[in-house]
């Protein structure tokens, strides 16, 4: 029987860099093993899906929508994600998207690269969620 852990417990790790590539729709089209092994999900089962399928609900809304406008508007989005693994765990990320773009400068989808987050911007990050998330209701 799967065992159901609660979205309170963090997922630590060490390693390479973790890959992913979505398209404009945020559908998850490629991804590296690292990825695979952090999020807990098995690439087949990322393939296809939307990027939110790690999305944590302790990420502000106001984070989300300006990571959106900044890549979307063609600029390259750095900072901390708290995203959450199949099995329950959460874990942080040090992530930098950028758009790509086609020839004639058109953005035709979005990768991300990323490393493990340290303690210090991790706690930083934390309260600010918080407070965030608090202010949205």
């Amino acid at each position: 029987m799967d065992k159901i852990v609660p979205i309170n417990e963090e997922y630590t790790y060490e390693g390479t860099a973790i890959v992913s590539q979505t398209n404009l729709d945020g559908v998850i089209v490629y991804t590296n093993k690292m990825f695979s092994l952090v999020s807990g999900y098995e690439a087949s089962e990322l393939l296809n899906q939307k990027y939110s399928i790690i999305k944590h609900p302790e990420m502000p809304k106001t984070v989300l929508d300006k990571i959106s406008e900044t890549i979307n508007g063609g600029q390259v989005w750095k900072g901390l994600v708290k995203n959450l693994r199949k099995d329950g765990l959460y874990y942080w990320i040090d992530i930098e998207i950028l758009p790509i773009k086609d020839d004639n400068g058109t953005i035709t989808g979005f990768i991300s690269t990323g490393k493990k987050a340290i303690e210090k911007e991790i706690k930083e990050n934390t309260e600010l969620y918080k407070k965030m998330l608090s202010a949205q209701g």
